[in-house]
C-alpha cells in the first residue's frame, strides 16, 4: 500500500479548491449572509475616501464660518454612521464566518476519522499514528482557517481592487493610466510567490507530520528507550528532525518576507506617480485639492488589500498543503469492505472452515500455503507451533483483518466476503497477547461504553472470568480510573479485564491468542477456569505457546512454516511420536529445570 503521508504528487490548486467549496454547501444560507454583510461593509469603506475629500474642499472654500462648520458637523455625524455601521457589519460578519469554519471543521475532522476507522489494520499498520493525528487535528485546522480568514475575504479584496479601480478612472483615466504600470509587476511578483510558497507550506506540513509521528513513537517507547540507554541517541534524531521543520519555516518566512516589502516598493511608487501627476492636474484645474487627496487615499487602499491577499496566501497556501494530505487520507480505498451483496448475520453456531486457505502479506512470499481444517459447533481447537509459522495470521482472517488471497474462509456454510464486517465482528470476542485499555473507567473499558450494555451485564461478565476479585478491591471498584494504557494495572488484570470485555458482547465465537503467555500463573489459572467453563458452550479458537494450557482442546493443529503438519487430540498427537511429541517434550523438560533452578 503506499504511504499517503509521503506521495510527491501534486494536485491542482484549482481542483483541492473545488473540492473545500464543496463543504460549504451544507452552510450556504449563512455564507450568503457573510458575502450580504461584506458588500455592505465593502460600500461604506469605498464612499469614506471620497468624503474626505469633499470635506477639505469644504474647508478650503471661501463661505461663511457657519456654514462650514454646519457641513463638518453634518459630514463628522455621517462618517461616525458609517464606522459604526462598518463595525456591526464586520462583527456580524466574523460571526457567521466561525461558524461556518468551525462547523466544517468538526465535519471534515468526522470524516477523516470515520475514514481512518474503515481502512484494514495491514494499511493502518503502515502509516505512523502521529501523522494520522495530524491529519485528523492540525491539517483540518489549517483548512478551517481558509473558510473564516480567507474564503469571503479574498473575494471581498478583489471587488474592493476593482471597486477603487473603477473610482479612480472616473477620477482620472490618466493617473490611472500611469497607475496601471505598476500592475504587471504586482501579478508577477504574486505568481512567483505562489508557485515558490506552495513548495515550502507542503515541505512544512511533511517535517510537521514527521516530528509528530517521531513524538508519538518514542513517547510511548521511552520505556524500551530509558532501559537500553538510548536517551542521547534519540534526542540527536529529534534534534535532526526540528532543525529541518526549523528551516522548512524559515525558508517560508523568507519567501514571503521578500514578497511583502515587494509589494509596499511597488505601492509606494503607485503613491509618487500619483503625487507628481496629480499636482500637474490640480495646478492645471483638472483637479480639486480635495480630489486629488481622495484619490491618493485611494491609491492606498488599491494597494492595500493586494497586500492583504499577499497575507491570505500564506493561510491559503497552508490549509492547500494540508488539503492535499486531508484529501490523500480520504481517497485511500480501504483494502477491507464489504460486497454490494454482504448479508447481515443475526447470530451463528459457530461452525468454521478453512478450504485451500493462501495468504501472504507481502505478494509472493506465502504465510499461509493451502491450508484446510474445520472448527465444528463448540468445539475448542488450538494452534500451536514456532513463531512466524501462521498461527496468529489464521486468526486474523477469521476476522477479516485481512483478506486472502487463494481459497475459501466459511462460517456456517456462508464465505465470509459475502457476511457484513461488522456483522461478522459483532459475533467474535477476541483476547490478544498485547491488551489495550483506553482511558476512562474499568466499566468503560469492559462496556467500551457502548449504552447497549448495562452496568449489571458488565459486572456479570466480570464475576464469571474472575476479575471482580482484584477489582472490587479498589477504592472506586469498577469505577476506577484506568490511566493511559492501562499502566496502573498488571498485564493480568488487564487481560481479566480484557476477557470480561469480550464475553460482556456475547459472542458465538471465541479467539484467544496468546492471551496467557505474559501473565502470572495465578491469573492463569483463573482464566483457565473460566475458560474450561464456556469450552462447551461456544466455539474457541486458542493459539498457545504452553502446550499445558491446551491439553483439553477438541483438536490440536500444529503449524511449520504456513502448512499444516500435525492435527488431533493432546494424547493422539502425543502417541504419534513426531513434531507435537518433540515440542511438548522441550516444553516439559524446560519446565522442569526451571523448578529445579
Amino acid at each position: 500500500m503506499r504511504d499517503f503521508n509521503e506521495q510527491n504528487i501534486e494536485v491542482s490548486d484549482s481542483k483541492i479548491i473545488g473540492r473545500l467549496l464543496t463543504f460549504i454547501k451544507p452552510h450556504k444560507k449563512r455564507f450568503i449572509i457573510a458575502m450580504i454583510l461584506m458588500l455592505l461593509s465593502l460600500g461604506t469603506e469605498l464612499v469614506i475616501p471620497s468624503a474626505m475629500g469633499y470635506l477639505l474642499d469644504i474647508l478650503r472654500k471661501n463661505e461663511a464660518p457657519d456654514v462650514i462648520l454646519k457641513e463638518v458637523i453634518f459630514l463628522t455625524l455621517l462618517f461616525a454612521i458609517f464606522i459604526a455601521f462598518t463595525f456591526v457589519v464586520v462583527y456580524l460578519q466574523s460571526i457567521f464566518l466561525q461558524k461556518i469554519g468551525l462547523n466544517i471543521v468538526v465535519t471534515l475532522r468526522d470524516k477523516v476519522f470515520q475514514h481512518i476507522e474503515k481502512l484494514a489494520i495491514g494499511q493502518i499498520n503502515q502509516i505512523p499514528v502521529g501523522k494520522l493525528v495530524t491529519r485528523v487535528t492540525n491539517d483540518t485546522n489549517s483548512i478551517s482557517q481558509m473558510y473564516t480568514d480567507v474564503a469571503i475575504n479574498f473575494i471581498r479584496n478583489i471587488l474592493y481592487v476593482i471597486g477603487i479601480y473603477i473610482i479612480l478612472w472616473f477620477s482620472s483615466p490618466k493617473m490611472t493610466l500611469y497607475l496601471t504600470i505598476t500592475l504587471p509587476l504586482v501579478f508577477l511578483s504574486s505568481i512567483l510567490f505562489r508557485n515558490i510558497s506552495r513548495k515550502s507550506y507542503r515541505r512544512v506540513r511533511s517535517n510537521v507530520s514527521e516530528i509528530n509521528a517521531f513524538l508519538s513513537e518514542n513517547l510511548s517507547g521511552m520505556k524500551v528507550t530509558q532501559i537500553f540507554n538510548q536517551e542521547e541517541k534519540v534526542n540527536r534524531i529529534f534534534e535532526e528532525r526540528n532543525r529541518n521543520l526549523r528551516k522548512s519555516h524559515f525558508r517560508e518566512i523568507l519567501v514571503f518576507g521578500i514578497y511583502r516589502p515587494t509589494i509596499y516598493m511597488i505601492a509606494m511608487a503607485g503613491a509618487i506617480i500619483v503625487l507628481f501627476t496629480g499636482i500637474d492636474e490640480v495646478i492645471a484645474g483638472v483637479l480639486t485639492a480635495g480630489s486629488l487627496y481622495s484619490y491618493y487615499l485611494y491609491t492606498q487602499n488599491f494597494f492595500e488589500p493586494i497586500q492583504q491577499m499577499t497575507e491570505q496566501f500564506n493561510t491559503l497556501q497552508n490549509a492547500l498543503a494540508s488539503s492535499e494530505k486531508v484529501f490523500d487520507v480520504l481517497d485511500t480505498v480501504p483494502e477491507i469492505v464489504d460486497s454490494e451483496d454482504a448479508i447481515e448475520l443475526e447470530s451463528f453456531s459457530g461452525r468454521i472452515e478453512f478450504k485451500d486457505v493462501w495468504f501472504s502479506y507481502i505478494p509472493g512470499e506465502w504465510v499461509l500455503k493451502g491450508v484446510s481444517f474445520t472448527v465444528n459447533p463448540n468445539e475448542t481447537v488450538a494452534f500451536v507451533g514456532a513463531t512466524g509459522s501462521g498461527k496468529s495470521t489464521i486468526l486474523s482472517l477469521v476476522v477479516r483483518n485481512y483478506d486472502i488471497q487463494k481459497g475459501q474462509i466459511l462460517i456456517d456454510g456462508i464465505d465470509i466476503k459475502n457476511i457484513k464486517i461488522s456483522s461478522l465482528r459483532k459475533h467474535i470476542g477476541q483476547m490478544m497477547q498485547d491488551v489495550f485499555l483506553f482511558s476512562g473507567t474499568i466499566l468503560d473499558n469492559i462496556t467500551l461504553k457502548d449504552d447497549s450494555i448495562t452496568r449489571e451485564e458488565a459486572i456479570e461478565a466480570a464475576k464469571y472470568v474472575g476479575a471482580d476479585q482484584f477489582i472490587e478491591s479498589l477504592p472506586d471498584s469498577y469505577d476506577h480510573v484506568v490511566l493511559e494504557r492501562g499502566n496502573n494495572f498488571s498485564s493480568g488484570q488487564r487481560q481479566l479485564i480484557s476477557f470480561a470485555r469480550a464475553l460482556t458482547y456475547k459472542p458465538s465465537l471465541m479467539i484467544l491468542d496468546e492471551a496467557t503467555a505474559n501473565i502470572d500463573s495465578e491469573t492463569e489459572s483463573i482464566i483457565q477456569e473460566s475458560l474450561n467453563r464456556i469450552m462447551n458452550i461456544q466455539t474457541m479458537i486458542i493459539v498457545a505457546h504452553r502446550l499445558s494450557t491446551i491439553q483439553h482442546a477438541d483438536k490440536i493443529i500444529l503449524m511449520q512454516q504456513g502448512e499444516i503438519k500435525e492435527m488431533g487430540t493432546h494424547q493422539e498427537l502425543l502417541s504419534k511420536k513426531s513434531l507435537y511429541y518433540y515440542l511438548y517434550e522441550l516444553q516439559y523438560e524446560e519446565k522442569e529445570k526451571g523448578e529445579n533452578d
